[in-house]
Formats: C-alpha cells, sequence, structure tokens
C-alpha cells in the first residue's frame, strides 16, 4: 500500500482511554458512566491519585512528573491495551503562536507532554478541558496554537465553552472544551438536555434542593460528611451568616444595610472599591431552588442554604454531580481541591456519549484513517461569552 494512502482500521465498541492531569478524576467518572474504560489516572497530586485508585477499580495510576511518563512505562501501566483516547485538563495558557510563547512558563512544557502522549498513543479522539478564558479575544493566538500542533498530528478539533447545569449539573460551572478527532471529519458536542430558563424546551435545571435530597449509598452511608468540621468557629461570622436569609448574601452596600446591623458591618469602604461591589459574593448561602454557583476549591465561599455553617465536602461534591460513592481520599482541605478542581462526571457523561456517537458513525462509514497530515487552516467554532459562536475560515 502506498505511504500516503488511507488504510481501513477496525474499530471498537467501547473507549480505552487515559486520563492526563486528571485529579480526583470526574471526567474519567463521566465516560465510564456510559462504559468507556479508564486504564490510566496521571497526576502529580498524591490525594488526588489516591482518590482515583479509590473510585476507579479497573484503572492504574501515575502520580509524579509527567515527562518521566516514558512509553515504556505506558504502555506496562496500561497493559500494552490499545489507547482510543486520551482526555484531560492540561494546563494550556502559557502557550502562543510566537514559538512556545514564553519558553520559561512551565505551561508550556505541561501541555506539551500531553501533546507527546497522543503522538505517542495515536488515540482517535482526545478530550481536552479548560477555563472559559481560553476562548476570549486576548488568548485567540493560544487557540491557535493548540490547534495547530493537533492538526500536525492528524486531528479535527472543534472547541465550545459548555455550561454544566445544561446537562443535568446542579451548578452553574463554565468550561472550555476542545474535542479533537482522526476518525471523524467534525467533532461535535452534546446537545443541552437542561435549562434554567427555556423549560419549554429542556428539562428543569437540577437543583441544590436535588442535590441535597439523597447523599446516602447504597449500603445507607454518607461519605465525606463531616459535620463538625463544617461548623463556623469564628464568633463573628457566625453572627452574620445568622442574618442572611436562603439565597443571599453580600455583594454591594445595598445588601449590608438590609442584611447587618452596625455592629456586623464589614468596614468596607464601598466608594473606593473597584465596582463599588465584591467581585464575589460574600456569605452566600445557597438556593435549594436553584442550581449552584461554581464549586471552588476551598470550603469558606459558600454557606448551607438553612443551616448555619459551611457545605461539607460531600454537599459540595453532590453539586458537581458526583455519585454518592465516590470517596474522597485525603485531608478535608484535599478534598475540595479535588472537588473544585474537577469536571463535573456528568458533562464528562454527556461528552462520553457524544465520543460514543461519533464512534459508532465512523464504524458506519468504515474508518478511512489517513496517514497525510490535516491542512492547519482547519474550520473551526469559537464561542466567546453566552450568547454567540462564529466560524473561523483558517487558522493562517
Amino acid at each position: 500500500m502506498p505511504k500516503n494512502e488511507n488504510k481501513k482500521e477496525v474499530l471498537p465498541n467501547k473507549l480505552n482511554f487515559i486520563d492526563v492531569f486528571s485529579g480526583a478524576g470526574g471526567l474519567s467518572c463521566g465516560l465510564e458512566m456510559v462504559g468507556h474504560q479508564c486504564l490510566l489516572g496521571v497526576d502529580i497530586d498524591k490525594y488526588a491519585m489516591e482518590t482515583f485508585s479509590l473510585n476507579h477499580k479497573k484503572a492504574n495510576t501515575y502520580c509524579g512528573d509527567i515527562s518521566k511518563l516514558t512509553k515504556a512505562k505506558l504502555e506496562k501501566l496500561t497493559g500494552n491495551k490499545p489507547i482510543h483516547a486520551v482526555v484531560g485538563g492540561p494546563p494550556c495558557q502559557g502557550f502562543s503562536t510566537v514559538g512556545l510563547g514564553n519558553p520559561k512558563d512551565e505551561r508550556n512544557a505541561l501541555f506539551m507532554q500531553f501533546v507527546r502522549l497522543v503522538r505517542v498513543t495515536k488515540p482517535y479522539y482526545i478530550i481536552l478541558e479548560n477555563v472559559t478564558g481560553l476562548v476570549a479575544k486576548k488568548n485567540e493566538s493560544t487557540l491557535k496554537s493548540i490547534f495547530k500542533e493537533f492538526h500536525k498530528l492528524g486531528y479535527n478539533l472543534n472547541v465550545k465553552v459548555m455550561s454544566s447545569q445544561q446537562y443535568g449539573v446542579p451548578e452553574k460551572r463554565r468550561r472550555t472544551i476542545i474535542i479533537g478527532s482522526r476518525i471523524n471529519d467534525m467533532p461535535e458536542f452534546p446537545k443541552e438536555t437542561h435549562d434554567t430558563l427555556m423549560v419549554n424546551t429542556y428539562r428543569p435545571a437540577v437543583t441544590i434542593g436535588q442535590a441535597f435530597s439523597n447523599l446516602k449509598t447504597k449500603k445507607g452511608e454518607i461519605l465525606n460528611h463531616d459535620i463538625e468540621s463544617a461548623q463556623i468557629k469564628n464568633k463573628l461570622d457566625l453572627k452574620r451568616i445568622k442574618r442572611i436569609p436562603e439565597g443571599a448574601g453580600i455583594r454591594y452596600e445595598k445588601d449590608e444595610k438590609k442584611y447587618f446591623t452596625k455592629s456586623l458591618k464589614l468596614n468596607v469602604d464601598w466608594e473606593t472599591i473597584p465596582e463599588n461591589r465584591f467581585r464575589q459574593c460574600k456569605y452566600q448561602r445557597l438556593d435549594r431552588s436553584k442550581p449552584g454557583p461554581t464549586i471552588m476549591t476551598h470550603r469558606h465561599s459558600y454557606y448551607h442554604p438553612v443551616e448555619d455553617r459551611y457545605l461539607t465536602a460531600r454537599e459540595a461534591a453532590a453539586i458537581q454531580s458526583f455519585p454518592n460513592d465516590f470517596k474522597f481520599a485525603g485531608p478535608i482541605s484535599a478534598q475540595w481541591r479535588q472537588i473544585g478542581n474537577a469536571v463535573p462526571p456528568l458533562l464528562g457523561k454527556a461528552l462520553g456519549k457524544t465520543l460514543s456517537k461519533m464512534l459508532k458513525e465512523a464504524k458506519t462509514k468504515g474508518a478511512h484513517i489517513s496517514t497525510r497530515k490535516r491542512p492547519s487552516s482547519q474550520n473551526i467554532t469559537y464561542e466567546r461569552g453566552k450568547a454567540f459562536v462564529y466560524r473561523q475560515k483558517s487558522l493562517n
């Protein structure tokens, strides 16, 4: 067969994948919900890898410097099984079209390690998740460079800002997702199933109240639910939160005047702080009738809807859509870091269904995998903000 001719390849029914910069494994959890099999989790955080091992029984873990994860080590850890997908959240913001941007930026090296693993394993699919700012105008060169790197390896890519509450997650969390394929012409994204406003078109968004209605495992346990550690130790903070009703918080001076007595005021000069408001609401109680805000990596951002305390790690995990039997390892601070950094599993599940759909389409058409390089002038979709999408015809 001539070197540059297409070749047929027999495709599997389900995908083996590795999760790189995996954290606790929220994305892996979601992909496994639809039958795909995780072979390996890779991260430098020892508690995250301990959590990964607890919840992904059939997968191995690699905890350490990713640059030292050689091809030989990778093959040993995955049992030399074929790797059909490489997924994860590599740092991307230091990457740019001018060489590698700032060569001293560690994020360049980490991103290129992700690229290296894709080059070594030659998966059918890749999924990258990152902050929404990746699609901002100021980061356009970064996004172009990411596409260019994977085009050189033969991948078609597409990008979308996905809102987790539109996929059954009881949390308003927005992430940039890039999907790449070397067996489909244009990668697809899952269709929204839930919505906060368009309830006549979609199912209603899942709420905090629904998420908290049952936190027990099938054995009747509630994991990572330390009520004692969630108590508010500072007496002044406790007095303040007692005066905040469900769904409210302090962001503007009018909030402070409405809820706090003179002795409880925050000693803030509202005239001098930027925009005369807090960047993030303080003393914010969650609202059981709505999806929650984005869960952060520490427990001091939000308060229980009706109890005078912080959330427990289990409650935060429920908002992130982790199953009740998903157990987090490490001290409470490490649990929160893992939860706050995770891809919501139900968002991962939606992505997993889409990979299955694309895989089925490729099998139906017959997978002709080209050995030629893809052109760098690939059509892609950029999303900016919530309101609009535009197509850019060329990356050059």
